[in-house]
């Protein structure tokens, strides 16, 4: 039944749209967050799968292993780490896949080659490539790869085809069960800021929660680790000895030694220093280890005072100097984009500080950072807020009400406007209305439940007119959008569907 509505959608649809609705059609993220618990299928069975389903591709583990990794696992920031390890290496030279989840407004988001998101074209090109080889060598009905690691199989499938220099991959969720964990032999990894989130996948305690991280670490591979908790270190520590792993600690962001420019990052906090300073472990690593063999790169010769980024104890002034320019890593530093996280976009009616936060630990820092830009700002504040999944809604809106919103928007991660994208946004729709509801009651008086984030926009609109707020910065309004990623996607679908960092709504 289900291959018959596919092909009837290939037939009607052009190629992007069938694509997506065939996509779609596969096992989502969040209904198998659902079923978690209850699948009996091992560690090693989950990866045998994602090898199956590769081979069945024509990718071997031997061709796999000539792909140029870079892996992140972790819990907070290893998107962007990752997004600051990619920025580093292009400025550099060289050709870079960049893989992340999840994706704000739409899934080509997740594929990115030498910073670009695929387009539609190329995108369809290769799902379908993949997807036909998938389906017409399945032993049963239901032999097709989930939705995640469908999507891991085809950015396998490109990076090799497009042949990249480098390959900068985030887990998807934990690290050692994660189809992304087939790679064999990453040239390094990192593992950014751990805390407790999918537990009822990654166990009940943060040592838990680090062992199942650290399932990334692999024999004679470089890791780097953000500083953790004295509990998650142990774990981290521990597992580097089990798996012959050299496993470094990053230094303070305010140690490195900068040339002519000095980075200046969008996102000025504690957190989003780390992960900077991971990224340039990480991406100098890759650059000592792999740089000379990229054809791609011409190397001009860099005079530096110090090389002393690299890893704590490395040789200061080796030769490394010569293809790694720390005005090359400012500059990547500073041009990363990474929408959704700690972003600030203003527009004519309000200024919208967006924050995928989704734990109570990222709830904590966005409050932080919110306070912080919003210091002596006389506006009005309002709050957008969502989650998925089974998080405990009420952890992450008790300390939001320190902020004293006069509206605390409760809305669907669905955008209500006319897209390709958006109109397959609308899942458990129903469910997420009746946790809107619930999440009204909690917070009481100024709440509003809004069926789509169009509708809480216009309404937003309406009320700064009507009251004729002034252009003064000062007294703009406030617009807080947190709890969920898929939230703050679906605001820019909105506000910014080209994810240009600009607004004109």
């Amino acid at each position: 039944m289900q291959n018959t509505v596919i092909q009837r959608y290939v037939c009607s649809l052009p190629s992007y749209e069938a694509a997506l609705q065939a996509l779609h059609g596969l096992q989502s993220n969040a209904e198998y967050l659902n079923l978690a618990t209850q699948n009996n299928c091992n560690d090693s069975c989950k990866i045998t799968d994602t090898r199956k389903y590769l081979l069945r591709t024509g990718i071997t583990l031997e061709k796999l292993d000539t792909l140029s990794v870079i892996h992140v696992a972790g819990t907070k920031g290893k998107g962007s780490a990752c997004a600051y390890t990619e920025a580093i290496l292009r400025e550099h030279g060289y050709n870079t896949g960049f893989f992340s989840s999840p994706h704000l407004i739409s899934v080509r988001e997740r594929i990115k080659i030498n910073g670009q998101s695929l387009s539609q074209l190329l995108f369809a090109e290769y799902f379908w490539k993949v997807y036909e080889k998938l389906e017409s060598t399945k032993e049963h009905e239901s032999d097709m790869p989930m939705y995640f690691k469908f999507l891991t199989i085809l950015m396998f499938n490109i990076f090799l085809d497009l042949n990249v220099d480098v390959a900068i991959i985030e887990v998807g969720i934990g690290g050692l069960k994660d189809s992304t964990n087939i790679v064999r032999n990453p040239v390094c990894v990192g593992i950014s800021s751990l805390a407790m989130d999918h537990t009822s996948l990654l166990g009940n305690t943060l040592e838990d929660i680090a062992y199942q991280k650290s399932g990334i670490f692999k024999p004679k591979t470089i890791a780097f680790s953000v500083p953790q908790l004295p509990l998650a270190m142990h774990v981290l520590e521990k597992r580097s000895v089990e798996e012959n792993c050299t496993l470094h600690i990053i230094p303070p962001f305010e140690e490195y030694t900068w040339e002519n420019l000095s980075p200046i990052l969008k996102i000025r906090n504690h957190v989003q220093k780390q992960n900077a300073s991971l990224a340039i472990q990480m991406a100098t690593t890759w650059i000592m280890v792999e740089g000379n063999k990229s054809p791609s790169v011409v190397y001009n010769t860099v005079q530096t005072n110090k090389v002393s980024y690299i890893y704590n104890n490395y040789v200061q002034q080796t030769n490394l100097s010569k293809i790694v320019s720390m005005d090359k890593i400012a500059m990547g530093l500073a041009s990363c984009n990474w929408p959704g996280r700690m972003q600030i976009l203003r527009s004519s009616i309000a200024d919208f500080y967006l924050d995928g936060a989704h734990t109570t630990e990222s709830i904590e820092s966005c409050i932080s950072w919110f306070n912080d830009v919003t210091n002596r700002r006389r506006g009005k504040k309002s709050l957008i807020f969502n989650v998925t999944g089974n998080r405990d809604s009420t952890k992450l809106m008790i300390p939001l009400k320190s902020l004293h919103f006069e509206n605390a928007y409760f809305v669907p991660n669905y955008a209500g406007v006319e897209s390709i994208d958006d109109a397959f946004n609308r899942f458990r729709m129903d469910e997420q209305k009746l946790k809107c509801l619930k999440n009204s009651e909690f917070w009481g008086a100024g709440s509003v439940i809004a069926n789509s984030v169009s509708e809480v926009l216009r309404e937003i609109k309406k009320d700064t007119s009507k009251h004729q707020v002034t252009c003064n910065n000062d007294e703009k309004h406030q617009v807080l959008v947190t709890g969920s990623l898929h939230l703050v996607g679906a605001v820019l679908a909105v506000l910014d569907p080209d994810l240009t960092m600009n607004t004109q709504f």
